[in-house]
């Protein structure tokens, strides 16, 4: 990597992480804060946990197509502006309502799509995957660092703290777009990176990926019921929210090291039974967590039980859509998968405050097991798919060969699974078994000069 995508990939991996703190710390807090305020009801807890998710999932398809219009950097400018609003009008919020409008305008900068199409701008087609490989570790650092930061936080300036940490986060990050973040050099091709509103109901059509999309919104409602009841527990504890970090800190530790253990086998071409096992190790935790007078050695079991069956699943289902997606639809099949997993949040986070407010909380543990087992026969069968298919999308080199030529030479080659032309941009994108396809050899069939 050269000192322009280092720069671009560290940049944004921080303005990614600054972004998804704040949307995240607040989620080991508010449950046990927001008693604090006149209107407080469960219902209305849920939504603030999880409104952001309403916004993002609605915004997030169209602010990425905007950005192709309007460029990458003034939508990325736009949705921090949109997030720090929401933040400040959180940060005042006398009410629970207002927490919840300044929430679900948190939610409104939904820029990852944009910020996934400028760190494809900025990097070479060998360097992309290293560069979208450090913010994707951002985007998981992110979460694991909001568990243990919000609780701290939030002892010593309150919920009101948290958010004007983020506002002020949020503002900081746009200098750092504007001056630090290189502008883009050489474009990459859009179809790997930006969803396509012409796509987007074709691969909605496709039952595989239904699936998956389908599972990731359950994942995340899953992730949200549990954050709308699990700090309060841990207060009636005797554990006070300043201590909850030390709590959170060693059940990820073990649960990362636990997923790693999933991870191999799921490399070994086992990936179908791991996933279901996951499914299985929520379930089984949040049915246990129905046990509202559990001791807190057991609490802390369940909750690494869900964190396990959690990481896997927050892991390896992209993976999965990008490797189902036909050739040049992976932008449109990741901003699909976006857009779900965030109403999963978002229905999670309602759907446990409706709970809390007129059943009570061992029935949404219940529900959400419940859930689990209806997630299994729905994601029955999938995972079988060959963990050697790879993508690459070639820039055509018009001079040395014509489109069709290039087209045809291409379909003859080996390992070639999945091909598709898009003209107006002279790019073809494949999906390749990377044991039999040889890039370099293709690249110089076609007469592409690196």
């Amino acid at each position: 990597m050269n000192n322009t995508e280092l720069r671009g990939a560290f940049s944004l991996a921080t303005v990614y992480v600054l972004r998804m703190l704040g949307l995240f710390m607040v989620m080991p807090v508010l449950a046990v804060l927001a008693v604090s305020y006149p209107d407080y009801s469960p219902l209305l807890v849920g939504l603030a946990i999880g409104g952001y998710g309403l916004t993002q999932a609605l915004l997030q398809i169209p602010m990425g197509l905007l950005s192709d219009r309007l460029g990458r950097k003034p939508v990325i400018v736009l949705g921090l502006s949109c997030f720090a609003l929401g933040s400040l009008v959180a940060a005042q919020a006398e009410t629970l309502q207002w927490v919840v409008i300044g929430r679900i305008l948190q939610g409104a900068g939904a820029v990852a799509g944009a910020v996934m199409a400028l760190a494809g701008d900025i990097s070479r087609e060998n360097q992309r995957p290293k560069v979208m490989a450090i913010i994707g570790i951002a985007i998981g650092f992110s979460f694991y660092l909001a568990l243990l930061l919000g609780p701290l936080l939030a002892e010593q300036s309150g919920l009101q703290g948290i958010f004007w940490f983020t506002a002020v986060a949020a503002i900081a990050c746009i200098p750092l777009v504007l001056f630090v973040v290189p502008s883009a050099q050489n474009l990459s091709p859009s179809g790997d990176t930006l969803p396509k509103l012409a796509d987007v109901g074709s691969l909605l059509a496709d039952k595989s990926l239904l699936r998956l999309n389908i599972s990731v919104a359950l994942l995340h409602l899953l992730m949200t019921l549990m954050f709308v009841n699990l700090p309060k527990r841990l207060v009636g504890l005797d554990w006070p929210l300043t201590d909850h970090w030390m709590l959170y800190l060693p059940v990820l530790l073990l649960s990362v090291l636990a997923m790693a253990v999933l991870m191999r086998f799921g490399k070994q071409g086992k990936q179908g039974p791991v996933i279901n096992l996951s499914i299985v190790l929520l379930g089984l935790s949040l049915a246990a967590m129905a046990w509202l007078q559990a001791p807190l050695m057991a609490l802390l079991l369940f909750c690494w039980l869900f964190f396990t069956g959690f990481n896997y699943l927050e892991a390896n289902l992209p993976a999965m859509v990008s490797s189902l997606a036909p050739a040049g639809k992976k932008g449109s099949a990741m901003g699909a998968y976006a857009s779900f997993q965030f109403f999963g949040a978002f229905v999670g986070g309602a759907l446990s405050g409706l709970l809390n407010q007129y059943a009570n909380e061992q029935f949404s543990y219940m529900l959400a097991a419940l859930l689990c087992l209806v997630w299994l026969g729905l994601i029955r069968g999938i995972g079988g798919g060959s963990i050697h298919l790879k993508r690459y999308s070639l820039n055509l080199n018009s001079e040395a060969m014509s489109v069709q030529d290039s087209l045809a030479l291409v379909s003859r080659m080996a390992g070639v699974r999945d091909i598709t032309l898009v003209e107006d941009e002279q790019v073809l994108y494949l999906k390749v078994d990377s044991r039999e396809f040889n890039l370099q050899q293709a690249r110089q069939q076609l007469g592409i000069i690196s």
